[in-house]
């Protein structure tokens, strides 16, 4: 058996949010699709089945808390290396209708786990970061998740390059930088959201969030789009663009 690493992350965010908008974003399969990975579902019990689906992925898990308003938990089973993953959120009510939200991230890593380790603590505040943009901007609004791969690179520093000029931005990119790209034959605005060179460049337009996420090479798109489009549709189009941006 591999070398194995337990590890717990802790991460703290507050939200302009109410705490029932908060439980419906991390509690609900609808809601989850708005700002995390892949398509989910929750079954709302203690001991329910927890699932997600991504192009050639899916993952299953168990609810470990459920007390609406204030605690959810899910962990995923425990792998034949002894790797587990368990996430905890507890919710807490603030004056004005806000609401502080910490993110417990524990279980054990094998193999590489270092880099593995290190992929999770840079993540985790990423995603946390989508969540208070789905929050602020589209709360009540369901979006529909689409994930594309596209072609593996040599290292990042490629993978940044092709993205921000695609996105007509420049390398150094920064929060608040309008952001314009040419997709399915249409010009796309926004404002850059979200950067961390060279692993994770967040868009939001009028009607999704743009999500490019890259490491050692490899890039996807998590898009979270808030407009009646066809997902699988969607898919083959963003896998397509990424194709041309690396061709």
């Amino acid at each position: 058996m591999s070398e194995t690493h337990a590890f717990e992350l802790t991460h703290d965010i507050d939200l302009a949010a109410t705490p029932e908008q908060v439980w419906a974003a991390i509690a609900t399969g609808p809601g989850i699709d708005s700002w995390f990975m892949g398509r989910n579902e929750i079954e709302p019990r203690v001991g329910g089945e927890t699932r997600m689906a991504m192009p050639g992925f899916d993952a299953t898990g168990t609810v470990t808390a459920y007390e609406p308003g204030h605690r959810f938990g899910y962990r995923s089973p425990e792998a034949e290396d002894g790797s587990f993953m368990a996430f905890e959120y507890l919710i807490e009510g603030r004056d004005g209708g806000s609401t502080s939200l910490r993110l417990v991230h524990s279980g054990v890593l094998a193999g590489n786990w270092e880099d593995e380790y290190d992929a999770l603590r840079k993540g985790n505040p990423l995603y946390l970061r989508t969540l208070q943009q789905y929050l602020e901007h589209f709360a009540g609004r369901t979006a529909v998740p689409v994930a594309a791969f596209g072609p593996q690179q040599a290292d990042q520093d490629i993978v940044w390059a092709a993205v921000t000029e695609a996105c007509g931005l420049s390398k150094d990119v920064k929060e608040g930088d309008a952001a314009r790209l040419t997709f399915g034959g249409r010009e796309i605005s926004g404002v850059v959201d979200t950067a961390l060179e060279p692993s994770f460049l967040g868009v939001r337009t009028d009607d999704a969030l743009l999500r490019f996420v890259g490491r050692q090479g490899f890039i996807l798109t998590g898009h979270h789009v808030f407009a009646g489009i066809d997902r699988e549709t969607a898919e083959q189009e963003w896998t397509a663009w990424l194709a041309e941006v690396f061709n």
